[in-house]
């Protein structure tokens, strides 16, 4: 009895994966040298995340973000600065304002 071959394709089908959207935090300070985005989302580390500084003046700094809600601050020549363009604030534990952005689903 000659021995059959059985082949099987299975199709593969992939999930797409989802992909995380990316914002943009901006900061328009034309005398500061050097400013740091710090927040929830980088644990609060206040050398990580540093922004690029434009001709114009302002500071800009992509940050991959799933939906949901940060807490986040600049650190500006050292100094820590509420966002003044985002009215959406909280306190923090240190008697100061913490900015907070929503990032619906």
């Amino acid at each position: 009895m000659a021995a059959t071959k059985v082949s099987a394709s299975k199709k593969i089908t992939k999930t797409p994966k989802k992909v995380t959207p990316s914002y943009e935090f901006a900061l328009t300070a034309p005398e500061a040298a050097t400013v740091y985005l710090v927040g929830d989302f980088n644990h609060w580390d206040d050398g990580k995340d540093k922004m690029r500084k434009m001709k114009d003046g302002t500071h800009k700094k992509s940050v991959k973000l799933k939906p949901g809600r940060y807490e986040y601050r600049f650190v500006v020549d050292g100094q820590w600065w509420t966002d003044p363009c985002n009215e959406n604030r909280c306190a923090s534990p240190y008697g100061t304002d913490n900015s907070v952005l929503y990032i619906p689903e």
